[in-house]
């Protein structure tokens, strides 16, 4: 949690919010849970089967995005059901993938170089 001295500091509070929002979605599991809940609202039960966690570890990681904004809950009768409240956060995400495989790439690149031009220690 964020915390400041005497006075509101724009920059500095929203830079505390993005930095808080990044520390939610920086988890395996939560990524997870996104992933099964990128096309449509799922009920905790479908959530726990798309992920392979058990239903208590998906419930802990549901309410922290609950409690962050980044899913919303509807109950009906018995069951539970997620949905991501923004589309812009599977954008996010997946802006995020593209990144990745294009340093992955990078780095396989630089590796086939220098299996293929080895530096002659002499």
């Amino acid at each position: 949690m964020c915390r400041h001295g005497k006075g509101f500091h724009m920059d500095q509070d929203f830079y505390c919010l993005h930095s808080e929002m990044c520390k939610t979605l920086a988890n395996e599991k939560r990524q997870r849970i996104l992933g099964a809940l990128r096309t449509s609202e799922l009920s905790v039960s479908r959530i726990v089967e798309a992920t392979g966690m058990s239903q208590a570890n998906a419930s802990q990681h549901l309410s922290i995005l609950r409690s962050k904004g980044v899913v919303k809950a509807r109950r009906e009768g018995n069951k539970v059901f997620y949905s991501i409240t923004n589309p812009k956060i599977i954008q996010a995400f997946d802006l995020i993938s593209e990144v990745m495989q294009e340093v992955l790439a990078d780095q396989s690149h630089m590796i086939d170089d220098v299996i293929e031009h080895p530096i002659d220690p002499t």
